[in-house]
């Protein structure tokens, strides 16, 4: 059986909307990137989150490339 997927912010969004509903007022990433607060949310869930959905490590993706290109091929970034 495959394991089932689900979108990391679908999970998070209900967890704040559940802790909104008794009156609390949630706050992730109020110092900076949510992500790792948000994967740290996760994991006490028992879910492990994959780098796939991580917005840092796509940016980290497309700065290397961009850097391989202006290398490369001359191009400017």
């Amino acid at each position: 059986m495959a394991a089932e997927t689900y979108n990391p912010w679908t999970i998070v969004n209900l967890v704040f909307a559940h802790l909104a509903e008794q009156g609390l007022h949630p706050a992730l990433g109020a110092d900076g990137h949510p992500g790792e607060p948000a994967a740290a949310l996760l994991r006490a869930f028992g879910i492990v989150p994959t780098v796939e959905g991580d917005a840092r490590v796509q940016a980290g993706i497309h700065d290397e490339l961009a850097a391989l290109r202006a290398r490369m091929l001359g191009e400017t970034p």
